[in-house]
């Protein structure tokens, strides 16, 4: 990943001037949901590289560190080789872009990767994940010893009070303080939108963690009721636009909690390349935070390399 953002001075008259035109969002969401997908052999291509964006999470109360060695193993080898060598991908490198776990299985995560001899990221989610009602000391803490123990992408959460009482200043220094904790590891926001209140809010927010230091804005936790949804997509998109047109900086977008069929993570692509163009379509800039999105997506594969659906039994667990 490329060179961390340092932030920008706190702008609240660029703030207080925002207003989100809501049936606008809704009828440019309803367009991407309404488009026909890719096929056949455009359509494998996409779905490799959709592999290669996806951050592979497990965020169970029973991970252990078997089922953190497992899904180290698929991010290493998300495809089954036999069906990469039937499309002339075998020697290509695809992986996932990191695997995404609790703090307190990074330890676990990196010695399975370099028992698996890859450099393949370790992220962790942080700051009292996923509620972020811890005190702030903790929540730094927890940064801090995450990325000692050698995760070098960090995923935060936001106190979403803050947001919802429009307390701007106070969230700015908030995320400025989780950029310092983060040191050399990458960090990537969790707004949480679904419980932000509306799209206006959204745009605020995803505007101060931009300001702040933040090198992805992420729509959520995976945890809430309303996890990613195009019309929050949309706006969290044109945000970054705006902030790169103002600053120069661009910054990364990261959807999660939801996405789980093939079919989504191309609709994600589309929305993505549409927005922002092609120069965001690399890990760098984007990622798609999912755990069973892997699966269908390599059923697709092998659907399309052999013409049937497979059995469970025919893939590796991921």
């Amino acid at each position: 990943m490329s060179a961390y953002n340092r932030g920008t001075e706190l702008d609240l008259s660029w703030i207080s001037k925002i207003q989100v035109n809501h049936p606008a969002v809704l009828r440019r969401a309803e367009q991407i949901q309404a488009r026909r997908t890719v096929k056949k052999e455009w359509q494998a291509a996409w779905l490799l590289k959709a592999v290669t964006f996806i951050d592979l999470t497990t965020l169970s109360g029973d991970d252990t560190s078997s089922n953190i060695q497992r899904l180290c193993y698929k991010a290493k080898y998300p495809i089954r080789e036999d069906l990469l060598k039937a499309l002339n991908m075998h020697d290509k490198g695809i992986t996932t872009a990191a695997v995404c776990v609790y703090p307190a299985r990074v330890c676990d995560a990196v010695k399975a990767l370099k028992a698996a001899g890859c450099n393949i990221p370790v992220a962790s989610v942080a700051t009292g994940f996923p509620a972020g009602q811890t005190h702030l000391k903790t929540r730094l803490e927890e940064i801090r010893l995450a990325v000692e123990d050698g995760a070098t992408e960090i995923d935060v959460v936001i106190n979403r009070s803050l947001v919802l009482t429009g307390q701007w200043e106070a969230l700015y220094d908030e995320i400025r303080q989780f950029r310092k904790a983060c040191g050399e590891a990458h960090l990537k926001t969790i707004l949480a939108t679904g419980e932000l209140g509306s799209l206006t809010n959204v745009y605020k927010a995803s505007m101060i963690a931009m300001m702040a230091g933040s090198d992805f804005i992420k729509t959520s936790t995976g945890k809430e009721t309303v996890n990613a949804t195009f019309p929050v997509a949309i706006v969290m998109l044109r945000a970054i636009r705006d902030f790169f047109w103002k600053t120069g900086n661009k910054i990364g977008f990261k959807p999660a909690g939801g996405i789980r069929s093939a079919k989504d993570s191309l609709a994600w692509l589309s929305l993505v390349k549409e927005e922002l163009g092609d120069e965001w379509l690399k890990p760098e800039l984007f990622r798609i935070g999912a755990s069973t999105l892997l699966s269908d997506i390599e059923r697709q594969i092998y659907h399309h390399v052999t013409g049937r659906y497979a059995a469970y039994h025919d893939l590796p667990m991921s």
